[in-house]
Order: C-alpha cells, then structure tokens, then sequence
C-alpha cells in the first residue's frame, strides 16, 4: 500500500473516530446559564457594541506586520546555499532597516501607548 494512501486512511479513520467519540460522549443538557447569551453568569449592564480604540487596532497590525517579518526571514539560512548570499543578506538587512526605522517612528509618536 503507498504510504500517502495509508496517512491518508489512517487519518481519515481517526477524524471519524474521534468526531464519532465525541458526540457520543459528550453532555447534552444544557441549563439555563449555558443557554444565556453571557455564559458568565450576570446580566450584561451597558451596550455590548463599544467601539475599540483605534490604539488596539494599531498594536494588532504592528504584531500582524513583524509576525510576518518573520515569516519572510525564515529561509534565511537557507539562503546562503544560493549563488551571492551577499545580496539576499543586504536585502534581509534593508527590511529589517525599513521595519525598525517604522517602529521607532511610532514609538517617538506615542502610537504604543495604551493610556493617554
């Protein structure tokens, strides 16, 4: 049997297993704290529709932008296997340059400051 197939089978077979386990053990009876729209327990007081401040919204993309730094400098080491390592590293050195450059920029600005 190819071993593709077989990862294949297996996995498949354990999906369905474990789903199958899963609704047959599982509670089924719910009370009336379950079935509130707060599983917490109390009676929400204000309006759940509070805007965000825009300053999360800023942190979430600066996280968003050096997690994705990261992914692009992950084969980096492996590039040096290339005919001029000189060049990928002078250009990995760019976008960390651009990158760091950015964040002292919004640091200077006061944009990661979560009070006022």
């Amino acid at each position: 049997m190819n071993m593709v197939l077989f990862m294949l089978a297996l996995s498949l077979s354990l999906s369905i297993l474990l789903t199958t386990l899963n609704f047959w053990l599982a509670q089924m009876n719910p009370d009336s704290e379950k079935l509130s729209p707060y599983e917490c327990g109390f009676d929400p007081l204000g309006s759940a529709r509070l805007p965000f401040s825009i300053r999360f919204f800023l942190v979430a993309i600066l996280f968003l932008l050096f997690d994705l730094e990261i992914a692009l400098l992950l084969p980096l080491p492996w590039a040096t296997q290339l005919y001029s390592p000189d060049t990928t590293m002078i250009w990995a050195s760019i976008l960390i340059s651009f990158l760091t450059l950015g964040l002292i920029h919004e640091w200077v600005q006061g944009g990661l400051e979560w009070a006022e």
